[in-house]
């Protein structure tokens, strides 16, 4: 059975996506890298920094915001 959601070719690296089972969220993350031939692509996971091999026949990927950036992360605006 082939879950619903985003296809690999309409995904672009860069792109934030979750990935989700049966009604429970597996994977979330940043795409890295995208191989539309073979129906797969990687994502950066944003829970544990490793980079992950999905695939979009069992999962069901959805395209989400881009999370903001934490202030300790922001960078400072150049003043004159």
């Amino acid at each position: 059975m082939e879950a619903s959601g985003i296809r690999t070719a309409q995904l672009r690296i860069g792109d934030q996506i979750e990935a989700w089972h049966r009604g429970k969220l597996f994977h979330s993350g940043r795409v890295t890298d995208v191989v539309p031939a073979l129906e797969l692509f990687w994502i950066l996971d944003a829970r544990t920094g490793a980079r992950k091999l999905l695939d979009p026949e069992a999962l069901e990927i959805r395209h989400v915001e881009a999370p903001a950036v934490p202030p300790a992360q922001a960078k400072p605006l150049a003043t004159a």
